[in-house]
């Protein structure tokens, strides 16, 4: 390890295939398994729609904007909202981050211990403790270099475990479950319910700070587009195998709640060395998904908030102190987040509607400022505006976000567009 751009951005030398591990790695995380079957057994094969709405995001994100975000040169997501707007705005972004990723994070120790609990039996907090610990510590060791080195090896699991319960059912029931249904849209998953998902998931994807912290760790700007393409192309695939869960266990136990889809074929269906197996899986896919949020919230904290204080309160360290002490703070802040997420976890109900709510106050404050940061200029937008939107955006989400989605996102563009434009109307 040789410093903070290694232990953060992996020395930002990251290659295609690495970033694409990663990218896939942590996207399937408990939404896009534990929760996307479930979305499988509650509503059919429109559950897939979860990741899809992912893919078109990283499409997007892939064909419009990677090789512009690489190019910045910035490290976090709000240092580039800083860019756009200035210092004001980056702490506003940071503070939104930090509150909607610690949900995101917890989301993957709880289906952790579910998934533990299910196979071994016993208290669930405890399996959640324990898997907190393997991932935190191993990321507060190595970093992001070592979070892209087990993702690599985690993806390889994941993929061979999700094929393998996959077989399992099919060879069990055959493809009379999976015949009949309804996709693109059905009674559960109307044409607005679509695009409700599409914005508010897709965006997450397309703005996440995970995704951008994958995205700054890459050598090139033209490895950074080219790694996101890859991965939405390999989910497409994935997202209609991991629905085929939830519909193949409802079928055959169809007592059960969503969430308990696949530990239920796991138990039904896998004998207990192959049950082994399969867990491991899952749970690389929730740690893989759990040390990049990890990693992602850990650097914003480190130098989005600490750092910005500490410059503000020791303006004539010298550059060794100080890089000595941000490393020891950045290992502390992975702890700290490790802690938060665990407590987080034990009131979390569900999975899917728990991330949702994370992801409609993120997107909400943040993915219109965003977007037209790129175009500010030619936009006319302003610090002021921002500002607004982010608040206005993100407050409108915690309160009425699980009512209205997409109303949040709605304000923050009137609000972000309103304010900076208001010198421009004649008094």
């Amino acid at each position: 390890m040789r410093g903070l751009v290694d232990f953060h951005l992996a020395g930002r030398r990251q290659g295609i295939m690495a970033l694409t591990g990663t990218f896939c790695a942590t996207i399937l995380g408990a939404s896009t398994t534990i929760g996307m079957a479930g979305l499988g057994y509650s509503q059919g094969l429109t559950g897939s729609w979860w990741m899809l709405s992912g893919t078109i995001g990283m499409l997007i994100l892939s064909l419009f904007l990677a090789e512009r975000i690489r190019s910045t040169g910035c490290s976090t997501l709000p240092q580039l909202v800083g860019s756009f707007y200035g210092e004001r705005a980056q702490a506003s972004a940071s503070l939104l981050i930090a509150i909607s990723w610690i949900g995101v994070i917890a989301m993957q120790i709880i289906a952790s211990g579910n998934i533990l609990s299910a196979v071994f039996g016993g208290d669930i907090n405890y399996y959640m403790i324990v898997s907190s610990m393997v991932f935190v510590l191993y990321t507060a060791y190595g970093g992001r270099i070592s979070v892209i080195r087990t993702d690599l090896f985690q993806l390889l699991i994941i993929t061979s475990g999700l094929a393998i319960l996959f077989w399992r059912a099919f060879s069990t029931v055959g493809a009379g479950p999976l015949i009949g249904q309804s996709f693109p849209l059905s009674a559960e998953m109307d044409f607005w319910k679509a695009i409700s998902m599409i914005l508010v998931v897709g965006s997450a994807y397309l703005i996440g700070p995970d995704m951008y912290s994958i995205i700054f760790s890459s050598r090139s700007a033209r490895g950074a587009k080219l790694s996101a393409f890859m991965t939405a192309i390999i989910l497409i695939p994935l997202a209609f195998l991991i629905t085929s869960l939830g519909i193949f266990s409802r079928h055959l136990y169809p007592a059960i709640s969503p969430e308990q889809a696949v530990p239920s074929l796991m138990a039904g269906l896998l004998s207990p060395a192959v049950e082994g197996l399969v867990a491991a899986a899952l749970l690389a896919a929730f740690m893989s998904s759990a040390d990049t949020c990890l990693m992602t919230f850990t650097t914003i904290l480190t130098f989005d908030i600490y750092g910005k204080i500490r410059q503000r309160a020791h303006r004539e360290s010298s550059l060794k102190d100080d890089q000595d002490h941000m490393m020891k703070a950045s290992r502390v802040a992975v702890i700290i987040a490790g802690v938060f997420a665990l407590t987080f976890a034990v009131f979390i109900p569900n999975i899917i509607k728990a991330l949702l709510i994370a992801y409609t106050v993120f997107t909400s404050g943040l993915f219109i400022p965003i977007i037209a940061g790129f175009y500010r200029k030619k936009l006319g937008l302003t610090s002021t505006g921002a500002l607004w939107a982010i608040a206005g955006g993100g407050s409108t989400a915690i309160l009425l976000g699980q009512s209205y989605p997409l109303l949040g996102m709605a304000v923050s563009a009137a609000l972000l567009f309103a304010v900076s434009w208001r010198k421009r109307l004649p008094l």
